[in-house]
Formats: structure tokens, C-alpha cells, sequence
């Protein structure tokens, strides 16, 4: 039997993790699996653990107020390398671009242990954008034994980069198989958006918005309120939704230019269930999340992408996101065309999604059973 670890910071993680832990806790006469939490979100990641029903064995709560980037890495490496010493993992399973991932990463390197990354590949070529979540990936693929890439262009991308290629194997992305799982399970509970519910139920069409990417942060933040306060303007029968991220990078410029618009709605952020809620009600998505980029296809949402680059190029060329970047002008003239042009919105939401079928944790559990 093989001894699997798998180590989760934040919430997308989380979510995305679940499914290759129900996945591996299915096998238990292959698989002994512990769940490691770092706690790099809080409230967040356990809504999200919560929402899909797993248990975990280490909670070493490391998020304190304030702490740099060197700061929470050097206590996730402390505090990991005693959860190994106790359990010696046999295979360590870490997910994506967080700080978390990497560490994950570098603490089974230093010990010896097999290091399988969910979510491989994904590139802009940019070490700064997204920041640090581009050149995080990048040292967790030059540490990692096995290399679960969701779509062929992550997998010629760590090709190209000399990884063997016996130790890559394309999955889809497991966050489209969280998003069935959810979409199965319409019995859990929604009151976070109890709020929004006469607005869910008007039948106006629906811009959910999402925001809080680190390279934003300043005039770009600045230039999306300015032009999600335009497009509000504008469409005074559109609903604006907007879950907003409690970082104080976010709130000070999003409250101050939004709040008291009449059809503009600031909450709180709301945990994954009922954020699919929202995506499935909405009629465009605005972000520059990395998950929604994938998981909204799916449910036939065009995206617009509020970023430069985006290491999921897949959904550009496919045709279900846009990238406008934080260009006021460019947000404003791409959600106006697709709310006023049919043909185009639906174009984008017909489009096939390119991340997956929602099977890649079976794949992943799949290969670990016999690694090359």
C-alpha cells in the first residue's frame, strides 16, 4: 500500500484536490491518504473542504496577519518537514501555483518522496505575471516526479522544458469534475446569496464580476471600477454581481467607486457552492481568476479575462474567454459587444470547454497506481 500526502494551502486548491482525494480514499486497499492543510486561506479553504465532504489529518494553520512571501514560505517548509518525519509519505500530491504547491514541492524533494503536481504545464512566460504563481509552477514542475497536465499545450509545454515524457500524462483539469460534483449536489446550502435572491429570480441578465489578482492591485484595480461603473451606467437593466475579496487592495477602490450604484451588488465572498450558483445564473463573466476561466465554459458563460497574459491560453484560442486586461476601454467595448451583439455571446457559449470531461481524477489515481 502506498502512503499518499496530499498538501492543500487555499482554496481553489481545495477544491480542486477534492476530487483526487475521494478518488484515492476510493482505493483504499492501494492508497493510505492523509490530507495536509497549511493554511494559507483560513475560512475559505475549510467552506470549500466542507462543500465536498473531506476530512483531514494536519491543520497547521501558518496564515498570521501581515506575513511576506518569505515569511509564509519558510514557515510552510518548518512545519511540513514535521508531518513527514511522522507520516513518511510514500507520494506527495500538491496542486497548481501557490506558495503552498511549491514548498509542498521543495520539502519532498529535500526528503526523497515522490512528487506528483496536479494542474502542470500552464505557462505565460512571464515570471511576474501572474506573481508568484507563474514561477512557483515552474520550480514545482522542475522538482516533480509525475506531472498531471490538463490539457495537450501544458503537456508539450513541460515537453519542451525536457521533462520525460513517460512522466506526463494528460488529464483534463480536475476542477471541471469539482464543478459536477456540484452541479449533482443542488441540495447544499445557498443562504450565503439569500441576498441575491429576487435578483437571481428577476430574469435580468447577470455580469458576475470576480477580482483580487496581486499584479492588479493599484491603477489597474482603479481602471476596472471605472469601467464596471461605466458598464452599470450604461446598462441600468443589467445586474452587476460582484463577491468581493477582503483584501484591502481590493475593497478600498471597489467600495469606494461602486458602492450606492442601484444595479451594482457588493457582497461578500461567498464559498464554492454557491459561486457556481452565481456562474450558472450569469450571462457574461468578468475576471482575472484562473478557475473561472475554466469552470465557467462548462456551464456556457463567455469569459473576459482581466488580465495581460494568461496561462490558460487554451480557453483563448478556443474561443470561450477574452483577454481585456485592466484597459477601461477595452472591459467597457467587449462586454457592450457581447450584451448587444446575440450572435457573438453566442458563439463564445456554444464553444466545446478545452479543460476537460471531469474524469481527471480517476486518470490521476489511475496512473499513480502504476507510475512509469
Amino acid at each position: 500500500m502506498k502512503k499518499v500526502l496530499v498538501i492543500i494551502g487555499t482554496r481553489p486548491e481545495a477544491i480542486k484536490l477534492a476530487p483526487v482525494v475521494h478518488a484515492l480514499r476510493e482505493m483504499s486497499e492501494d492508497f493510505e491518504t492523509r490530507v495536509c492543510l497549511t493554511g494559507q486561506h483560513r475560512e475559505m479553504l475549510y467552506q470549500a473542504l466542507n462543500n465536498f465532504d473531506i476530512s483531514y489529518e494536519y491543520d497547521l494553520k501558518l496564515m498570521k496577519p501581515g506575513q511576506t512571501l518569505s515569511q509564509i514560505t519558510a514557515s510552510i517548509g518548518e512545519a511540513l518537514q514535521k508531518v513527514i518525519d511522522g507520516y513518511l509519505p510514500d507520494i506527495i500530491l500538491v496542486q497548481g501555483d501557490t506558495t503552498t504547491a511549491f514548498v509542498g514541492g521543495l520539502v519532498g524533494f529535500y526528503n526523497k518522496v515522490k512528487i506528483g503536481h496536479v494542474e502542470a504545464g500552464l505557462r505565460t512566460n512571464d515570471k511576474y505575471a501572474p506573481f508568484p504563481e507563474e514561477m512557483n509552477r515552474r520550480l514545482v514542475s522542475s522538482l516533480a516526479d509525475y506531472h498531471f497536465a490538463p490539457t495537450e499545450m501544458a503537456k508539450e509545454a513541460l515537453l519542451k522544458e525536457g521533462v520525460r515524457p513517460e512522466a506526463v500524462v494528460v488529464t483534463g483539469n480536475t476542477v471541471i469534475d469539482a464543478l459536477f460534483y456540484t452541479l449533482k449536489n443542488t441540495d447544499q446550502d445557498m443562504s450565503e446569496i439569500d441576498s441575491l435572491k429576487s435578483v437571481l429570480a428577476s430574469g435580468k441578465r447577470i455580469l458576475l464580476i470576480t477580482g483580487h489578482r496581486r499584479e492588479n492591485f493599484g491603477e489597474g484595480f482603479l481602471n476596472i471600477c471605472e469601467a464596471i461603473k461605466t458598464i452599470a451606467t450604461n446598462f441600468p437593466d443589467l445586474v452587476l454581481v460582484y463577491p468581493v475579496h477582503l483584501n484591502p487592495n481590493v475593497q478600498a477602490p471597489v467600495y469606494r467607486l461602486l458602492e450606492g450604484l442601484d444595479n451594482v451588488f457588493l457582497v461578500d465572498p461567498v464559498s464554492y457552492v454557491p459561486f457556481v450558483k452565481l456562474m450558472d445564473s450569469a450571462h457574461l463573466v468578468l475576471t482575472d481568476s484562473g478557475g473561472v476561466q475554466e469552470e465557467a465554459p462548462s456551464l456556457g458563460k463567455p469569459v473576459l479575462v482581466m488580465r495581460d497574459v494568461t496561462e490558460r491560453q487554451e480557453a483563448v484560442e478556443a474561443g470561450t474567454a477574452i483577454l481585456v486586461g485592466t484597459d477601461q476601454e477595452k472591459i467597457v467595448s467587449e462586454v457592450t459587444r457581447l450584451l448587444t451583439n446575440q450572435a457573438d455571446w453566442e458563439e463564445m457559449s456554444k464553444t466545446r470547454n478545452p479543460f476537460g470531461d471531469g474524469k481527471a481524477a480517476s486518470r490521476i489515481v489511475e496512473f499513480l497506481q502504476c507510475p512509469k
